[in-house]
């Protein structure tokens, strides 16, 4: 504690501190702020208190002020925004978060992240002051939410190109989705229109959100569906683990038949036409990529659907009404990518050993010898295929919908 003798002392230097600071320019600012930060960084909020004598606020309102004047021209933005961090982060209640947010702290940080002048360091830096801003509860998280941060932060995620500004926005986020029911949906939405970046990161980090969001909710917004589909193209194993397990949750909401369909639509992909190029390199690598892409995808769907049939019987059977083995079957020909020809084979293995009445069909409309080599070794019927097998997969026209009332009946 501090004596009685000590505490004007102690004023007396905070005051002379102020004075100084209100009649110097940005360059003893600077400085001061460099001071402030070294001898203060981790204290708590009695500390900062004692060490202010008791008008820490008003330094604070200073340092607020000095930012919303200045941000536009970047002018020691990165040093403002430390220092302020400095009193959010001590802050044992609500005094500083407060007074940071009458100040008009929360919507000045918000047009940082829009700012064409913003640097991303400083980007990242305004985030995490948010992020301190929600952590602090539901009512701060309002707060931030009903200034448009949902969609400043979106818009920021979606244009960084910095690991670091990506991990902040995400991370705010994933901090504002948590106990905020006023604004669940708003979030929900944000993210899912945050499925169509290009950056690998940014896909794992929304789908991980996601993931965990919609266990919360009681519904699925149709609009989750396609994006959703589009990971399964993605090139990183990270972000189609990610895409499948929250395509299997969803299974138990009411966009399931939009799911299923499209997987079943994905086994039998239609080649995208690449545009006409003067340059007939650049032409065949976008065919190459394309091709890639789309042999992946058909590979995940396989990979999603014999998950989805081994998790529920029902999701099974609705499978196997809407014509999966023909499908799968196509899919097993496609000798241009392996991994497709292996996931629709263990597919198919599983409807066939789930569903015995089926199989008599599979290997009538296969010939008995393929069928054969199915069923010794299922995921390296492949390595064996010949062009000839290929096409007898490719152009296959089994049917078992007349069979599916029968297995019902014994389900």
């Amino acid at each position: 504690m501090m004596s009685t003798q000590e505490e004007p002392e102690n004023i007396g230097k905070v005051l002379s501190l102020l004075r100084e600071w209100d009649r110097g320019d940005r360059t003893v600012r600077s400085r001061m702020l460099n001071t402030f930060l070294t001898h203060n960084t981790g204290k708590t909020f009695h500390e900062l208190e004692l060490e202010f004598a008791q008008v820490a606020s008003l330094f604070l309102a200073r340092l607020t002020t000095w930012m919303r004047l200045t941000y536009m021209f970047g002018t020691f933005l990165g040093l403002q925004l430390k220092a302020i961090g400095i009193f959010l982060s001590a802050s044992s209640h609500d005094q500083y978060l407060m007074e940071f947010l009458e100040d008009g702290g929360v919507l000045t940080l918000l047009d940082i992240l829009s700012h064409s002048q913003s640097k991303e360091a400083e980007k990242a830096e305004a985030l995490r002051l948010l992020r301190t801003v929600s952590n602090a509860g539901r009512k701060y998280k309002e707060v931030i939410c009903e200034s448009q941060g949902v969609k400043a932060v979106t818009e920021c995620l979606a244009k960084s190109n910095t690991d670091e500004t990506q991990e902040a926005a995400w991370a705010l986020l994933e901090s504002l989705s948590h106990g905020n029911p006023k604004y669940q949906n708003q979030i929900y939405k944000g993210l899912i229109a945050l499925l169509t970046c290009t950056s690998p990161q940014t896909q794992q980090l929304v789908l991980h959100t996601l993931h965990t969001m919609q266990s919360k909710m009681k519904t699925a917004h149709h609009s989750i569906v396609e994006p959703l589909l589009n990971m399964l193209r993605s090139l990183h194993l990270e972000v189609q683990d990610e895409a499948i397990n929250l395509i299997l949750d969803l299974r138990c909401y009411d966009v399931r038949p939009l799911l299923l369909t499209g997987l079943l639509a994905l086994l039998r992909p239609v080649r995208e036409e690449v545009q006409q190029h003067q340059n007939v390199e650049e032409s065949e690598i976008m065919k190459m990529t394309g091709s890639l892409r789309m042999f992946v995808q058909q590979a995940a769907a396989a990979k999603t659907i014999r998950l989805l049939a081994e998790d529920s019987r029902d999701v099974s059977l609705e499978l196997l009404s809407l014509g999966v083995i023909q499908r799968l079957l196509y899919a097993m020909g496609n000798r241009e990518h392996t991994d497709a020809q292996i996931q629709a084979s263990l597919a198919l293995e599983h409807f066939v050993l789930s569903h015995p009445v089926i199989k008599e069909h599979v290997q009538r409309g296969i010939g008995s010898t393929l069928f054969a080599a199915f069923m010794h070794q299922a995921d390296t019927l492949h390595m064996n295929m010949d062009e000839r097998e290929a096409e007898i997969l490719l152009s296959n026209k089994v049917n078992i919908t007349e069979v599916l009332d029968g297995d019902n009946s014994e389900g």
